[in-house]
């Protein structure tokens, strides 16, 4: 019974996780229905609310924005908005840092999140996946002598939250694993590895005892 018991918990435990975690998302796309005018409401319209229509609608609205953005005279708009935003004291601080590290991660350019890298950390002979965000920048690059890389630490199982590290090149290895097999790898804590992962890595002996 208690084989059976936990080869349930097996099954249903994931089901139950993702149907909470979509639930969770729909319902809080569902409140951007509170921007329309009550008139225009489903509850309104239909006498009772409709699940997911929320949803639908600021995927919509995501969409066309994108969509209008792609001319010209969108582009001039988008332009326009960001120099108002940028001469509010506030506000343009805030915007500026948001808008220039959603255009790092989301942007098919960038580079952030290409790579999984493998690197000794917190300590030698302790090692953890972390993932390419680029190289130092400013003055901080005017301060570190040779070829240095920005990464970031992750933790498990949840992804959200980590270390933000610049370490020398030399010092990391370059994993054969894309960023959605890493990430799947560190949240499941090492119980889920990537298929092609079994192939054994070569790495040069000399290079893991200096480092």
């Amino acid at each position: 019974m208690r084989k059976y018991f936990i080869t349930g918990l097996l099954i249903l435990v994931p089901l139950a996780i993702t149907l909470w975690v979509l639930n969770l998302i729909i319902g809080t796309m569902d409140q951007s229905l509170l921007l329309l005018p009550e008139r225009w409401r489903p509850a309104a319209i239909f006498g009772f609310n409709i699940p997911g229509l929320g949803t639908i609608l600021t995927l919509l609205v995501i969409f066309l924005t994108g969509l209008a953005t792609r001319n010209f005279i969108g582009k001039q708009v988008v332009h326009a908005w960001e120099l108002l935003l940028t001469r509010i004291p506030v506000v343009s601080s805030i915007y500026s840092s948001v808008k220039q590290v959603s255009d790092t991660l989301f942007s098919s350019s960038g580079n952030a999140f290409r790579k999984a890298v493998l690197v000794q950390y917190p300590r030698q002979g302790s090692w953890t996946i972390a993932f390419l965000t680029g190289v130092p920048g400013g003055d901080v690059k005017n301060h570190l002598k040779g070829d240095y890389i920005s990464i970031y630490v992750p933790t498990t199982p949840n992804p959200t939250s980590g270390f933000f590290l610049m370490v020398p090149r030399a010092d990391t290895i370059e994993l054969d694993m894309n960023v959605d097999e890493a990430l799947k790898y560190i949240v499941s804590m090492g119980v889920v590895s990537p298929e092609h992962f079994e192939k054994k890595l070569i790495v040069d002996p000399d290079k893991v005892h200096n480092q």
